[in-house]
């Protein structure tokens, strides 16, 4: 049974309590497990160290992935989701503040789903989150 989990990897706490307010404001109660580094996202993932207890098939729905992270950065994590056939399809959004072009380019090479700049004020950044919850919760049809 899939929790429609949502996975957002965030090491600044102000960013994920701005994300669990704009989930809450605009009604997306999709659980949310936050991992604050690389290292901690791919154990919650493939079910590693203290989430080996954790049924692998319940995958997250959505992984919102900030680049700039302690012990393994987001592009590393997003390589290892899509050397695996079992998590390559999950949809990954690259949230984040950097608006390099290398670090889009790198996204995308490394297979994105989206490249999203976290916007900086609360009322644009829980819009953000609305259209990312809207699109990838209801609208789109995720892989079998």
């Amino acid at each position: 049974m899939n929790t429609k989990t949502i996975l957002l990897v965030e090491d600044n706490p102000s960013d994920v309590s701005l994300t669990r307010r704009a989930l809450v404001k605009h009604s997306i109660s999709n659980p949310l497990v936050v991992a604050e580094d690389g290292q901690d996202a791919l154990n919650y993932i493939f079910c590693n160290g203290e989430y080996s207890t954790r049924n692998f098939s319940d995958m997250p729905v959505l992984i919102l992935l900030d680049l700039k992270l302690p012990k393994i950065g987001g592009l590393e994590v997003l390589r290892r989701l899509r050397a695996d056939p079992r998590t390559r399809r999950i949809p990954v959004v690259i949230l984040t503040s950097s608006g390099q072009e290398e670090d889009i380019s790198a996204s995308y090479d490394c297979g994105t789903n989206s490249y999203i700049r976290k916007p900086v004020n609360f009322t644009d950044f829980a819009e953000t989150i609305k259209q990312l919850g809207l699109y990838w919760l209801v609208i789109n049809e995720p892989p079998p």
